[in-house]
């Protein structure tokens, strides 16, 4: 397994909208094992497939916060409404 010190490079970005109808990034790159995740509203995020939720998903505020998450690659990012829409941005991290 790959370990990760510090930051990396930033690599691809991806945003999509969501609702109450989760928003589904495209697949994570062939060399990517982090992301950062923004958020605009309060949304509940998955990072392996699943539909977010209360239940099954983190609690993300809104925007100034971000948060770096450990994926594999191929897998996608989603996020759903707490309330409100908003747009997910999530920016892949290169070791």
């Amino acid at each position: 397994m790959t370990q990760f010190i510090g930051t990396g490079r930033t690599g691809p970005g991806k945003n999509v909208a969501y609702t109450g109808t989760p928003g589904t990034t495209s697949a994570i790159g062939s060399q990517t094992y982090k992301v950062r995740v923004v958020v605009t509203t309060d949304a509940f995020v998955t990072t392996d497939g699943s539909t977010p939720s209360s239940t099954s998903g983190a609690y993300m505020p809104a925007s100034p916060y971000s948060e770096v998450f450990t994926v594999s690659p191929g897998q996608v990012v989603k996020a759903t409404q707490v309330s409100a829409g908003g747009t997910l941005y999530v920016t892949e991290i290169l070791s």
